[in-house]
């Protein structure tokens, strides 16, 4: 059937001119032109975002709701550190450095690169103190309500004599007349969480050693992974930080944030992109004049590798709307690929040259047909992989084939019609070693040579294989260079530890419900910070008491106001006219509780609402904005708007951020067995989304082994369909031997590569099969591709980028593999046939 259709459509190719097929050609790669610089027109652009490749996740929709508010809240702030030998130093760098960050906002207006230019907040605690202290009756700390719980009331007046008479203390007679003993001050200081920060003059200060270090934080106007934001916000730094520099040289610099990894991989992808493209492109260049020394081969492969591309990008943004730099780097393999039918055209014609360029697409039109269709198969079994970035490199890579085989069709039959000269040489040096491999065939066709074969395999399979590793890490996907990872690991240690990508999102069915979860949570973590698991967190559990522990700190002072109130005052030394009203306050206040939507309309407020996730937009604070890294408090933040997101389920729930991770398995097994309490591990969750998709590509790859042998039996027979497919798949193995020889971890990546291995290695098969003429054609042709994909997949190889290292690492090893077993096929079926006909004539 798959034999019908193609010799009806090569009867039609060679019916049709090839005038026309140019025409219809021009006409196609002129619209896709068109219709890509109207994409641009329209938005589409080039995405630096490595997030934008990782798998989706499937979550519930508070949980997918608190996903997206962290990264929302946590990305694109810029942390700058200003080590100084004194703090008086520190203090006027950082000063200096906010003062020319708020200038450049100020010039640029809305093209700004860089909002909420900030330190320390002078005016937080005042605030806090103004919205705490009307609820001061619901207020206590844990030693006040054990004193008070104990009828322990003398150690409180104790306490607030010692404040009466200490020099620096919160005491003064209107604070008197309305918190007798002062318990207020305590709790106000509660909650300020212990930190190594501090604050001086409005700036944030930590102790780095015997020098001190402040901290300047800002956030970007736009996404740090948009490649022109990129350079607004570093040239907006850069200009700070030399004006600090030169007031302040001896300052030294820590920046943290994800602006210089989003650089770092950019500069990276950009640099990997003109250098592997340019080397493949060169590589190219060279093979084609090496071995036609012919302009017009060269202008041909120039010319198949543009329009490849061509409809490499425009397919893509079409698709996707963007276009990946990952994707343009493995796209660069691309170049490799789409070369090979122009070599398969020209070694055939060297072969033959009588033949017409129009009969000689015509003759090796079924195979290349056949040859497209698995390749672009493969690139659609990269596209099954939950990655958009690896979706975007199946569409580009698939597309890019598309162009080159209808360049081949199209185009060749006129524009390749002129003589070459003559190529005796190279396909006399494919002869000679296809004869070589002929010779060596005939001994692996005798028992004994077939045995000695399968026993050096099998062993060299069964130890490698044996030992390979599996490693699905996500964070392979992209490492930051040590310029920038150290700064930002030593800005984290000044930070307390900082934020962690980890997180705990505690759920309940009511408001009350999640607080009182909240207030039993921070205990077990405060002890996971005793036993050094963990370095901080930051809870909403310290700033919002439930009702009912609201309720037990007013029940309890009620011993105060109600029963002891005389004993009090004559203690102090008060006036006992003061006793009506604080009685009277004392009562009023039993109907007044701390509430989320009050507290979330505080500026210190909004900077925490990020942490509360209320069932419906109407109920919800939550707001776009961004929480400290330092693990401390509200004490420096942005101002947030409200949440616009949908109803996002009955359940409430909350964000407590980990910072100092050291035991993330020890903490996970705290909350093992609460439903309420669920640990956040994006980047473990992923990771093992990706060893599902590892298992899955392997079992795709045996399934598409299996497609392609029924297939291909439908055109050679059963046998040498399985010989068609053996090679391949004896090269995957191969592959997966070496790896493990070689101590490499098997990844996601590895799996994507070995499809392309098939995909290739198929076609590789597919020409040696149909071969004629003892094959010379094919050989150099198939030498000549595998030199040019090896060129570009070997260059992947060295990317700095681990995951194009592995990918391109496992498709060199598999393509080397697949070029020394695909030329067995035809030196073995001729073996075989000529074993048959001795054998028949002697008989």
């Amino acid at each position: 059937m798959a034999s019908n259709f193609a010799a009806r459509a090569n009867q039609a190719l060679m019916q049709s001119s090839p005038k026309w097929r140019l025409v219809v050609w021009l006409l196609l790669m002129l619209t896709a032109s068109l219709w890509t610089l109207q994409l641009w027109q329209n938005g589409a652009r080039v995405q630096s975002d490595i997030l934008a490749m990782l798998p989706h996740l499937q979550q519930d929709k508070l949980t997918e709701r608190a996903l997206n508010q962290v990264e929302a809240t946590l990305a694109d702030q810029v942390y700058i550190a200003l080590d100084a030998k004194d703090e008086t130093t520190a203090i006027a760098a950082a000063k200096l450095l906010m003062q020319k960050l708020e200038a450049d906002l100020v010039a640029r207006g809305k093209q700004g690169a860089l909002t909420d230019i900030r330190s320390a907040d002078i005016q937080l605690g005042e605030a806090l103190g103004q919205f705490y202290f009307p609820h001061r009756f619901k207020l206590l700390t844990a030693p006040q309500a054990e004193a008070l719980a104990s009828q322990n009331i003398e150690s409180l007046i104790e306490a607030a004599t010692a404040q009466l008479y200490n020099a620096f203390s919160y005491a003064n007679s209107n604070l008197l007349a309305q918190d007798p003993l002062l318990l207020f001050p305590a709790n106000l200081l509660a909650l300020a969480p212990s930190s190594k920060v501090r604050a001086s003059q409005g700036i944030l200060l930590a102790n780095q050693g015997d020098n001190v270090a402040a901290v300047v934080m800002a956030k970007g106007r736009e996404s740090a992974f948009n490649p022109n934001a990129q350079l607004a916000q570093m040239m907006a730094l850069t200009q700070g930080l030399d004006a600090v520099k030169q007031s302040y040289p001896d300052i030294t610099v820590l920046k943290a944030g994800a602006l210089f990894h989003a650089l770092a991989a950019t500069q990276t992808a950009k640099s990997e992109i003109s250098i592997l493209g340019l080397a493949s492109l060169l590589g190219v260049i060279a093979l084609v004049w090496l071995a036609f020394r012919s302009v017009m081969p060269l202008l041909l492969a120039i010319v198949t590798i543009s329009s490849g591309l061509l409809l490499a990008v425009t397919f893509t943004l079409s698709v996707f709307g963007e276009l990946h730099l990952l994707t343009l780097v493995f796209g660069t393999s691309l170049i490799g690929i789409a070369i090979d039918y122009s070599f398969h055209f020209y070694c055939e014609r060297l072969s033959n040259t009588e033949r017409s360029a129009k009969a000689t697409v015509a003759y090796i039109f079924p195979t290349v047909t056949l040859a497209f269709i698995t390749s672009a198969l493969a690139y659609v079994g990269i596209g099954l992989a939950p990655f958009p970035g690896m979706q975007q490199v199946a569409i580009f890579c698939a597309a890019g084939l598309l162009g080159a085989y209808l360049t081949l069709i199209l185009a060749y039959p006129l524009l390749a019609g002129s003589r070459l000269p003559a190529g005796s040489r190279p396909l006399a040096l494919a002869g000679t070693y296809l004869a070589c491999l002929t010779q060596l065939s005939k001994r692996f066709t005798t028992p004994l040579g077939m045995g000695m074969f399968a026993l050096v395999i099998l062993v060299w399979c069964l130890v490698g294989v044996t030992k390979l590793t599996v490693d699905d890490d996500i964070r392979h996907l992209q490492q930051s260079p040590a310029s920038v990872t150290e700064p930002e690991n030593q800005l984290r240690q000044l930070l307390s530890g900082g934020t962690d990508n980890q997180f705990l999102l505690v759920r309940a069915p009511s408001e009350e419900a999640l607080l009182q979860q909240l207030e039993r949570v921070s205990p077990m973590l405060d002890t996971a910070i005793t036993n050094q698991e963990l370095g901080n967190y930051v809870s909403l559990s310290r700033y919002l008491p439930s009702h009912q522990k609201q309720d037990t700190a007013y029940h309890l002072q009620g011993k105060i106001y109600q029963t002891q109130i005389d004993t009090v005052l004559t203690s102090l030394g008060l006036d006992e006219n003061l006793k009506p009203e604080l009685q009277a306050a004392y009562l009023a206040a039993k109907t007044e509780y701390i509430t989320p939507a009050a507290f979330f309309t505080l500026g210190a407020g909004k900077q925490l609402a990020p942490l509360w996730l209320a069932p419906s937009e109407a109920n919800s604070p939550v707001s776009n904005g961004a929480l400290n890294d330092d693990g401390a408090s509200a004490e420096h933040g942005a101002e947030h708007g409200a949440d616009q997101g949908a109803n996002y389920g009955a359940d409430y729930g909350a964000i407590v951020l980990l910072g100092g991770i050291q035991q993330i398995d020890a903490i996970k097994a705290r909350f093992a067995h609460d439903e309420s309490v669920q640990l956040i591990d994006k980047v473990a969750d992923i990771s093992a989304v990706m060893g599902h998709y590892r298992l899955l590509t392997l079992k795709l790859l045996a399934l598409a082994l299996g497609i392609a042998l029924l297939l291909f039996s439908l055109n050679f027979g059963f046998k040498k369909a399985a010989v068609v497919v053996a090679v391949p798949a004896l090269a995957a193995l191969l592959t997966l031997a070496t790896l493990g020889l070689t101590g490499s971890p098997l990844s996601l990546f590895h799996a994507l590569a070995l499809i392309l291995v098939f995909g290739i290695g198929i076609d590789y098969s597919l020409f040696f099969a149909s071969a004629q003429n003892h094959g010379k054609a094919v050989m150099m042709a198939v030498f000549m591709s595998a030199c040019s994909t090896l060129l570009a997949f070997g260059l992947l190889a060295f990317s700095q980028t681990q995951a194009i290292h592995y990918f391109g690492l496992t498709l060199s090893l598999g393509i080397g593999f697949t070029f020394l077993l695909s030329p067995l096929i035809l030196t073995t079926t001729l073996a075989l046939t000529t074993n048959q006909l001795l054998t028949t004539k002697k008989s």
